[in-house]
């Protein structure tokens, strides 16, 4: 791949910044003479900068765990995600069998309200975002220290100084909740029939605070080392430790049951990731003490304050969006927010499986900007991008082709009719055409917050979003109902991935953002091709588990072969590795003679 002007290595930019501390070094330099310095003061320079290095040595480039294990770690990731995503939905069900859907349900979903906003804040988008970056920049100086002579670990160093003041936070926040809980209960649903029960569900579940900070800390760490599994596996144990608690304590506690499994289930996300976490510290970093020199002035790896707000603030701003879909149906018939919450929840698969691969590369692109490899961390952005637009304006394609069909398959049934089928089904088309924007988000705030100091574009990006989301949703609610909301809501982040898009230059990862954009503009003609031809063969092919396997089936031959006729690079090398892998291979040549014909 050519190298556009200026971003070459050492030119400048964002070769490899320091996300803690604040540098007016750039990469290549190095550092002034001590003489040059007031008595007491430092120069922190980034990583793969002289100063970092031994004498006459260079440090060694950025671990690259290769494609091959990417591709495991991102199958692994999504198999073990959309298991938690199933047992989420037997969840539901064990729930609405023993409590229906009335006021206690009521109750018990008001108090919902704090692990899902937990779980957006400290799991997902929130603790993730700052966290890898820093430790990326830890490993990537033990890496570039080793066999320098007996020190301090960076990566431990960094966790004695970020772990107990955070504890201190999460369980500052989970006291605050639990003194708060009336107040909050009032503020969600003043006009819940049981308040009372809703404040002990919110007190139970106030426990999330501290565990699911915790859970997300550990899976940031365990990320940055490159190790996936256990992280994708906290909802896992999260929703089996709900379901099993429903059914051991909802005859004597009632809906409080399931409150108390939201507080089991957020202990046990701690659990069955501390064992590894606590692994690779001990291992690892006696391995690094070992060969690690401390150098005069060097100071620990930290975390900026800036950093945090800034992440928290752009996840607190994504999840705004659903408040606005919600406050917005309200004034709409009964079932608008059913409707919309059925088609968003189906419609989203594509994107959550598009967005594995970069969950598990986001650590590899931190760790190549920590060691100031700027052009190895642009490849792989651009590789996600597209990779991931793939994925899902595939699915996206598919969700249009076969979406009446799909929702007759899931939910019609007792009293979801035919009526709300094909409400339903028109929401999730509407929906589907913001699928590549939110995928787009995801992968791009990535990598905005992967350089892992203070960065404000991503919030400001999704702030002009949101508004655009609430703007055009007014103005068309009233016209054309729950499709002007879904309409908004793909507007909306559609013009946040815009803006995210062009925003990424010398200080973040420089892309070469009009071949990038080429390459999946050229995707989004394969889809609307394929999902007009996946459309029309669903609508022949019969009963809806005939439709949707015939429409899927359609969808993604034909957006393959579309994407290869109009040359997008991706699919090409894909069809080339496909047709290489099905071809018979000729038997190798004999070189040598067996043992016993010599």
């Amino acid at each position: 791949m050519t190298t556009l002007p200026g971003t070459e290595a050492g030119a400048g930019g964002a070769a490899g910044p320091d996300p803690t501390l604040r540098t007016d070094t750039s990469p290549g330099t190095t550092a002034p003479p001590a003489a040059d310095k007031p008595p007491g003061t430092t120069v922190d320079m980034p990583p793969g900068t002289a100063a970092d290095a031994p004498p006459g040595t260079e440090p060694p480039p950025g671990t690259d765990p290769g494609n091959a294990f990417l591709a495991k770690a991102a199958v692994v990731t999504a198999v073990l995600t959309v298991a938690g995503s199933l047992l989420g939905l037997v969840r539901d069900q064990v729930l609405a069998h023993f409590f229906g859907a009335g006021s206690a349900t009521d109750a018990f979903l008001v108090a919902w309200t704090v692990p899902e906003m937990a779980a957006t804040l400290l799991i997902e988008d929130g603790l993730a975002f700052f966290l890898v970056p820093a430790f990326s920049l830890a490993l990537a100086r033990r890496a570039a220290a080793e066999g320098t002579g007996p020190g301090p670990d960076p990566v431990r160093a960094l966790v004695a100084a970020s772990l107990p003041r955070m504890t201190l936070w999460f369980v500052g926040a989970c006291l605050a909740i639990v003194a708060a809980a009336p107040l909050l209960v009032t503020a969600l649903a003043p006009g819940l029939p049981d308040p009372g029960l809703a404040v002990d569900c919110t007190r139970l579940t106030a426990t999330c605070a501290l565990s699911f900070g915790l859970a997300g800390y550990c899976s940031a760490a365990l990320r940055a080392h490159q190790r996936f599994a256990a992280p994708a596996a906290v909802y896992v144990v999260y929703n089996t430790a709900i379901i099993a608690t429903l059914f051991l304590l909802a005859a004597p506690l009632g809906v409080r049951a399931a409150a108390v499994g939201v507080a089991l289930g957020g202990a046990l996300m701690v659990v069955v990731q501390a064992p590894f976490l606590w692994r690779q510290l001990r291992l690892r970093g006696a391995a690094g003490a070992a060969g690690r020199a401390a150098r005069p002035g060097e100071q620990a790896v930290r975390l900026e304050t800036a950093v945090i707000w800034t992440v928290l603030l752009f996840a607190l701003c994504r999840q705004s969006q659903v408040l606005i879909e919600r406050f917005l149906a309200s004034s709409l018939p009964a079932g608008a927010i059913s409707h919309l919450n059925y088609a968003q929840k189906v419609a989203q698969m594509p994107m959550i499986l598009s967005l594995m691969l970069c969950t598990v590369t986001f650590p590899v692109v931190a760790r190549a900007l920590a060691a100031g490899e700027t052009e190895r961390a642009r490849d792989r952005v651009e590789r996600d991008l597209v990779l991931a637009g793939c994925v899902v304006l595939c699915g996206a394609a598919a969700i249009v082709a076969v979406a009446p069909d799909l929702v007759r398959l899931l939910f019609q049934r007792g009293a979801f009719t035919a009526a709300d089928t094909e409400a339903t089904a028109a929401v999730m088309r509407v929906y589907a055409v913001g699928l590549l924007g939110h995928t787009l988000v995801g992968a791009l705030a990535r990598a905005h917050f992967s350089v892992g100091r203070a960065t404000w574009a991503p919030l400001a990006a999704m702030g002009v979003g949101i508004l655009t989301t609430a703007g055009a949703g007014f103005l068309t609610v009233g016209t054309w109902g729950v499709y002007g909301i879904a309409g908004a809501n793909a507007a909306g982040i559609c013009v946040t991935a815009v803006l995210l898009l062009y925003a990424l230059g010398p200080r973040a990862v420089p892309l070469r953002t009009r071949a990038v954009a080429g390459q999946l503009g050229r995707l989004t003609l394969a889809a609307a091709c394929a999902a007009g031809l996946g459309a029309w063969c669903a609508h022949h092919a019969g009963p809806p588990v005939a439709a949707v396997a015939t429409g899927g089936l359609v969808v993604g031959v034909s957006f393959l072969a579309a994407g290869w006729g109009l040359g997008v690079p991706a699919l090409r090398t894909a069809a080339a590795r496909v047709g290489a892998a099905a071809r018979p291979r000729a038997p190798r040549p004999a070189t040598r003679k067996r043992r016993d014909d010599r």
